[in-house]
């Protein structure tokens, strides 16, 4: 008799397991949550949401598209700028080059000028 019972105690939990397993197996994951830190007490940060790995997948993938586009672009312009300066006359080609070296030295002036004025920039120069 004892023995009937612990059977079917065992039974009935074995297959409320094998139940909940399945129900719970076709539910969709929900995303989870990252939990900040923050570093100072009076603020708090939001937790943000992490989405499913195959929107971070698709996300990189596209990611690696759009460095690869700009890597293609700034390759042709650099090669249409060297092609633009070979086709050019010798004397031309040599006022060329002094032009870029001039507006190069004039863009690190003005760049140094304007960064010394802010205050994080400027102890680099000061």
């Amino acid at each position: 008799m004892p023995f009937k019972k612990i059977l079917i105690f065992l039974l009935s939990i074995l297959f409320s397991l094998n139940v909940s397993g399945i129900r719970s197996f076709n539910r969709p994951a929900a995303p989870k949550q990252q939990k900040s830190v923050s570093e100072k007490p009076g603020r708090q940060k939001k937790a943000r949401v992490i989405g499913p790995q195959s929107a971070k997948k698709v996300q990189k993938k596209q990611d690696a598209k759009e460095r690869k586009k700009k890597k293609d672009s700034k390759k042709a312009v650099k090669e249409f700028q060297n092609h633009a300066l070979e086709i050019q006359a010798p004397d031309v080609r040599e006022r060329i080059k002094q032009n870029r070296k001039n507006s190069d030295a004039n863009y690190k002036a003005k760049k140094k000028n304007n960064s010394s004025r802010t205050r994080n920039a400027g102890k680099k120069y000061r």
